[in-house]
């Protein structure tokens, strides 16, 4: 049973055990704020989440307050145990101040200790956010911590009777490298890349995307997902047409780009006479809801 779940739900709050999709942070594409059970960036399908088994409450303060904690129970791979080095206990607080909506947030995940802070508001017509974030690591590692921060401005418009929608995003770890050859022989981002929290190797990002609304039932949509270091990134085209109320039809591609050495373009794996090239992925998806 993929979803099952109890919960208790009262007034002042609820409380919810079993398996659950929670997501914190405000990235469209990259949310430091978001470590349990993530999406990847390269991700076009969002309206499914896989979730973890955890224990969430949350509790209201008033019109605009909101105290969220949860706890992830994990278990140790060799003694199949729950350990609480692997697991993850964090507490968000929302709440606004005027037009500005802020979340705090503080938590344990695995060995590191997290602390964030994530900011919403409006420009004009314009709406924008802010989340950085700072994990202290463990005795293990060779630093003993780094920030990381994403900031995005939205806004969309009529042009030409037709509706279209942009965005514009900028992400920064001080965990990547701006060698992504380096980055394989660091033990910090493998460990991430293999627990599912990390999908990148570099330090600094930009991502756009336009959408345009060609009718009301067929959308455009294209993004580029660019590593600022080495130029290599990502080109997402795709259509997305809604024949029918509970049926969804997209296609489009992944294809990947820039020189050898680069993160996209091909880097050699430590140990092995290997090159790793990511492939360009072309895809017919479709989506009944019922």
């Amino acid at each position: 049973i993929d979803r099952l779940a109890v919960s208790l739900i009262a007034d002042q709050g609820s409380v919810r055990i079993g398996r659950q999709a929670l997501t914190w942070g405000n990235g469209f594409l990259f949310n430091p704020m978001d470590l349990f059970n993530p999406f990847s960036p390269t991700d076009v399908q969002r309206d499914y989440k896989i979730g973890d088994d955890m224990i969430t409450a949350q509790v209201y303060t008033g019109q605009s307050g909101e105290l969220q904690l949860l706890y992830v129970p994990r278990r140790n791979v060799e003694s199949h145990d729950i350990k609480w080095e692997e697991s993850s206990v964090a507490a968000k607080y929302h709440f606004n101040i005027s037009t500005t909506d802020i979340d705090l947030m503080a938590g344990k995940n695995y060995d590191d200790n997290v602390a964030g802070i994530g900011l919403t508001g409006y420009l004009l017509e314009a709406a924008w956010r802010l989340d950085t974030t700072y994990t202290w690591l463990d005795g293990n590692s060779d630093q003993s911590g780094y920030s990381s921060i994403v900031a995005n401005i939205d806004y969309s418009w009529v042009w030409w009777n037709k509706n279209l929608y942009a965005w514009i995003e900028y992400y920064y770890t001080g965990l990547g490298e701006n060698d992504a050859q380096n980055a394989l022989n660091d033990p910090d981002i493998i460990s991430r890349l293999a627990r599912g929290e990390w999908f990148t190797l570099g330090r600094s990002y930009v991502d756009v995307q336009l959408q345009v609304e060609w009718h009301p039932l067929v959308n455009g949509f294209i993004t580029v997902i660019e590593n600022t270091h080495d130029s290599s990134g990502i080109l997402q085209p795709r259509v997305v047409i809604d024949p029918a109320q509970n049926f969804q039809i997209m296609c489009g591609a992944n294809i990947y780009y820039g020189k050898t050495d680069t993160e996209f373009g091909g880097i050699d794996l430590p140990g092995v006479a290997l090159k790793e090239i990511l492939a360009d992925v072309f895809y017919l998806w479709f989506s009944w809801y019922f």
